[in-house]
């Protein structure tokens, strides 16, 4: 007697998504920079809303001060006028106020809050009726301190402590129906520590990361086909201070 047997076809890899047209807060400088150059180098366009152009020449953008939540929504669609609706969204920008709480002004401690919490939310709430019509991705950017306090960075902390409840609460929101992924980050080889006085720069042997190693983690949460998600990455380097 013979008996056959059937073998079910073997299903393909999922097909990673084409990165898109990836709106950038804070695409001038630092990360954001280096995550436009990351778009660009997966074949996306890559659009900046920052205070300043972008570094590289023929990138659109939008000249804003993320501060102000209604400008920040104001330049989303500005963009969208200029290169079509954004396919995923990175929230790069942040800025910092150090220094005991009781010595740091109100107006600037409240800034920081504003950039880097409602700035973010600003910026996600006008883009999501985009993101949800193209079944895109939101990558907000934390930070190690969105995990840890630490003293004289009393705004910083507050604000990215946010920014990780607000993507979870996200994420939940918006299951199924927009991408959501946490990039908690730690400290990089970038602009964002001058400035400050000497007791709050990295020391001249502390272990900092590219900013471009950490840039090519994002294109990979863009790139998940849909259906999948990386909730939460920690990218850092391995001599990171402030992890774990």
């Amino acid at each position: 007697m013979t008996t056959s047997t059937s073998t079910l076809p073997t299903p393909g890899l999922p097909t990673p998504r084409t990165v898109g047209t990836v709106y950038i807060t804070g695409g001038a400088s630092g990360l954001g920079a280096a995550v436009v150059d990351a778009v660009l180098a997966a074949g996306g366009t890559p659009a900046v809303l920052d205070r300043v152009p972008p570094q590289q020449e023929g990138v659109a953008h939008v000249e804003v001060d993320l501060a102000d939540s209604a400008a920040a929504e104001a330049a989303v669609a500005r963009l969208v006028e200029q290169v079509g609706p954004p396919s995923a969204l990175v929230t790069a920008a942040g800025t910092d106020a150090c220094g005991p709480l009781t010595e740091i002004d109100t107006e600037t401690w409240e800034k920081v809050v504003r950039v880097n919490l409602f700035g973010t939310v600003a910026v996600v709430r006008a883009a999501l009726p985009h993101l949800e019509q193209a079944r895109g991705t939101v990558v907000t950017v934390g930070s190690t301190l969105s995990l840890r306090g630490m003293s004289d960075a009393t705004a910083y902390s507050a604000s990215k402590f946010a920014v990780r409840g607000f993507t979870h609460a996200l994420a939940a929101e918006y299951a199924g129906r927009v991408g959501v992924t946490l990039l908690i980050p730690g400290g990089m080889r970038t602009a964002f520590f001058d400035g400050r006085t000497e007791q709050y720069k990295p020391g001249p042997d502390a272990d900092l990361n590219d900013p471009r190693s950490t840039a090519a983690t994002v294109v990979t949460a863009l790139q998940q086909p849909v259906g999948s998600e990386i909730r939460e990455m920690l990218v850092m380097a391995s001599g990171e201070s402030s992890w774990p």
